[in-house]
């Protein structure tokens, strides 16, 4: 139950931040903020919820692995979405918030087994602030597009909420009775995967939009997460 209410919580983010961009407003500014302070808190969250736990059920090196392997992969599929869609549509930048929300949801579905009500908070929060600007600035390019309704651009999101809650599901459910040495690999490959959209996504977007403030956000989002993970010890 508390897997299941989380992750509606972290992908409800998605039709929320959707809603946002297509009927509210948010400004450039405060959307480049929290999309700074959502990368700054995972940063940490990734290495306290995830790295660290693989280094002590495996090793570092099967760790370094699987960390350098989601990064790899990700990187591969962010080259071709970017020459398909194009990096500033907003069909590219809902390919883009899949393909980063699947290692995203995933890695906190494997982090929830096993895990208390509070120890996968810094995380959990960290996905939910990113994905409400991400969805949002991405819901509003699409709209601004005009090729599509509001309300059907509402539901492509609500359809992608629903396929990202899918892969935590999975991920909680499929993974729970692999071995240590496996769970251990797949945690860093979902790590590195987010690592590099963290670089090439999501700290770019950031700053492009609010690079007076992008670096102070950053470093509010880490300490949010570290505040987040101490109540959770």
């Amino acid at each position: 139950m508390m897997t299941l209410i989380v992750v509606l919580a972290v992908s409800g983010a998605l039709l929320l931040g959707a809603i946002w961009g297509v009927y509210g407003h948010m400004s450039g500014r405060l959307e480049g903020f929290l999309i700074a302070l959502a990368g700054g808190a995972l940063v940490l969250s990734l290495v306290s919820e995830l790295i660290e736990p693989a280094i002590e059920q495996s090793s570092v090196f099967l760790a370094s692995a699987g960390v350098a392997a989601g990064a790899i992969v990700f990187a591969a599929a962010d080259y071709l979405i970017d020459e398909k869609w194009g990096p500033n549509s907003g069909g590219g930048l809902l390919a883009v918030i899949s393909l980063d929300g699947i290692p995203e949801n995933l890695a906190l579905g494997v982090a929830l087994i096993g895990a208390g009500p509070m120890g996968v908070a810094a995380l959990a929060g960290s996905i939910f602030l990113s994905n409400l600007p991400e969805a949002a600035g991405g819901a509003k390019q699409m709209a601004d597009n005009g090729d599509r309704s509001n309300g059907r651009i509402v539901a492509i999101w609500a359809v992608t909420a629903a396929v990202l809650s899918a892969a935590a599901i999975a991920g909680n459910l499929l993974l729970a009775k692999v071995s240590p040495e496996w769970l251990a690999f797949i945690r860093c490959f979902a790590a590195g995967a987010v690592v590099a959209s963290l670089a090439t996504e999501v700290f770019p977007t950031a700053f492009r939009k609010d690079h007076h403030l992008a670096g102070v956000a950053t470093a509010l989002g880490l300490v949010l997460a570290f505040l987040l993970g101490e109540l959770g010890g």
